[in-house]
């Protein structure tokens, strides 16, 4: 016998001799019914859903004719400021302090020629003599005008240390390096060491005047031989100085001293 799924045939036969009331019986009764009502009703939703853009399209668009009223208020703008005049005569100077009479050179003229009066040499007591005459105020201030306003120029001195590789003219020992070795060889006494080879290396700075200041020793080999090398450069005479753009400059120098004593 074929058995129909979709049939509640089959309910009968599987709930034979049970309870039938159970909630189970029921459900699946009315299974077929709920099932094609669920589609009906999946299918109703999905096609207004699909034809949704479409209906959207369809309804023209809503004209709005809706006027608003507008209220014009008047603004009460600020006056425009005047522009000042320009190229207008400075102001007066206040007077002096003491009257001042104008000087009229005297020139042979007729008499009746004569339109300005010549003032009387008493009248020119206690009084500044110019181009005009001006009645002086005895309250005012006496101000003395500023010589001048030009700013001097500072020359700096240049105190930068330059090295010897970069500069125009080098600084130099009386007499050449070669006479610098002798000095050096002459004057530095060696530890009293057998067998002690090997180089102290310092470095200095010759001055303006020649001197020689900030002396360093960057390496030595020991027992006093750094200490000896800063003694001899001590009591070294002048140098003559480095020169850069025609001014003497101060300059570093660097010095291997080489130091070997009998084994």
């Amino acid at each position: 016998m074929k058995l129909d799924l979709l049939n509640n045939q089959w309910l009968e036969i599987v709930f034979e001799g049970r309870n039938k009331r159970y909630g189970a019986y029921d459900l699946r009764k009315s299974i077929t019914k709920n099932t094609t009502r669920a589609f009906i009703i999946g299918t109703v939703v999905f096609a207004i859903l699909v034809s949704i853009p479409t209906l959207m399209r369809m309804i023209p668009d809503a004209q709005d004719d809706t006027t608003l009223d507008q209220k014009i208020t008047a603004v009460k703008m600020p006056p425009k400021k005047e522009k000042p005049k320009e190229n207008l005569p400075p102001p007066p100077p206040p007077p002096p302090k003491v009257d001042q009479v104008k000087f009229v050179k005297p020139v042979v003229a007729k008499a009746d020629e004569v339109v300005e009066e010549i003032v009387v040499i008493k009248d020119l007591k206690d009084k500044n003599i110019g181009k005009e005459t001006i009645k002086g105020d005895p309250d005012a201030e006496l101000t003395v005008e500023p010589v001048g306003t030009g700013v001097a120029a500072v020359v700096e001195e240049d105190n930068t240390v330059y090295n010897t590789a970069g500069i125009e003219v080098k600084p130099d020992f009386p007499g050449g390096m070669e006479k610098f070795n002798q000095f050096v060889a002459k004057n530095y006494q060696a530890p009293d060491e057998e067998g002690l080879k090997g180089k102290v290396y310092v470095t200095f700075v010759v001055e303006k005047d020649g001197s020689l200041t900030d002396i360093k020793v960057l390496r030595d080999i020991g027992y006093g031989t750094g200490k000896e090398a800063i003694r001899v450069l001590n009591k070294c005479p002048r140098w003559t100085p480095g020169e850069q753009n025609g001014k003497k400059v101060r300059c570093t120098f660097s010095l291997p001293i080489s130091i070997q004593t009998a084994e």
